[in-house]
């Protein structure tokens, strides 16, 4: 695996919001390189334990060679949104220590050439974070509606001319299929008006199939129930978001779950709030790291800690 490229973003503030402590169970349900899981190790040895969940056998490979000086580590190909069944399976009823999420896509996936996620190298409409899924970016291009397609541009891409460029689209593929990365990002600059930017046109389409084909948001909001379910009083969960869509969802669930009241009624009858804030405001990248790595200036960490 020496061609896996990987920069693990925010390594010390996401790991440091976990608090770890020895003897207790862990889980990163996003493993992808492996960097926050090997501090959360190196903390936590020799009694603690972590399972950390990844669909990606590329990212799985790599992380296996990384890690495998730890036994105290069980690694799980299976998606965060199967979290409860998977532990279940493992023995575990609650989780003692906390979870890490580090959403969206990694670099590695993101510059693989013929993982087809970027509209600057010419490969393949894919897009999937596991390889073994019958479903990907050509399905979207190729058979989603014209008004689905403005939707999910225009909701989880934010691009202000979906209409366009889902009609764009809807008119080359009549006359054939759209196949590639290159052949959807030139439609796509075909559509939109020539303005200046420092973002690509294709940027945002790009991101809005990438969230489609892999059920990005939904999984996020699936998972961070599912973890509060299965969290010990005193666990954390520590969370790094990278787009505005992302954050936005943990942080209407951190602060709904954490308010005193969340049925507005004249007498309130709400049970106790499940969660309370570790930070307010979202931690960002420091200077530095930005400069190392500029993806990370758009990252996010939120973290909540279970009181109930």
């Amino acid at each position: 695996m020496d061609d896996f490229k990987h920069y693990t973003v925010m390594l010390n503030e996401a790991v440091d919001m976990l608090e770890c402590t020895d003897g207790k169970i862990y889980v990163d349900c996003t493993l992808g390189g492996g960097g926050h899981s090997e501090l959360i190790l190196k903390r936590i040895s020799p009694n603690g334990r972590l399972i950390a969940f990844d669909i990606d056998d590329e990212a799985i490979a790599h992380a296996k060679e990384r890690l495998k000086g730890y036994n105290n580590l069980t690694i799980v190909k299976s998606s965060y949104t199967n979290i409860k069944s998977e532990l279940k399976k493992l023995g575990i009823d609650k989780i003692t220590g906390g979870v890490i999420l580090d959403l969206g896509a990694s670099y590695h996936q993101l510059t693989k050439a013929e993982r087809g996620f970027s509209f600057s190298k010419d490969a393949p409409l894919d897009m999937r974070f596991d390889m073994e899924s019958d479903f990907s970016a050509y399905d979207v291009v190729n058979t989603y509606s014209e008004s689905e397609l403005v939707r999910i541009f225009s909701e989880y891409g934010e691009e202000h001319f979906s209409k366009r460029i889902a009609k764009k689209i809807v008119e080359e593929r009549a006359k054939k299929k759209i196949k590639t990365t290159c052949e959807l990002s030139d439609i796509i600059i075909s559509a939109v008006p020539k303005v200046k930017s420092h973002i690509h046109p294709a940027t945002r389409v790009f991101q809005a199939i990438r969230i489609e084909v892999n059920n990005e948001l939904k999984n996020v909001n699936i998972v961070l129930h599912d973890i509060l379910d299965l969290l010990s009083v005193g666990g954390i969960i520590s969370v790094i978001s990278f787009h505005s869509l992302e954050d936005r969802i943990v942080k209407r669930f951190f602060k709904y779950e954490s308010q005193k009241c969340r049925c507005n009624d004249m007498i309130c009858k709400c049970p106790p709030p499940r969660i309370e804030l570790i930070n307010k405001k979202p931690i960002e990248a420091s200077e530095w790291e930005v400069k190392e790595n500029p993806p990370s200036r758009s990252a996010k960490l939120r973290g909540v800690r279970c009181i109930s």
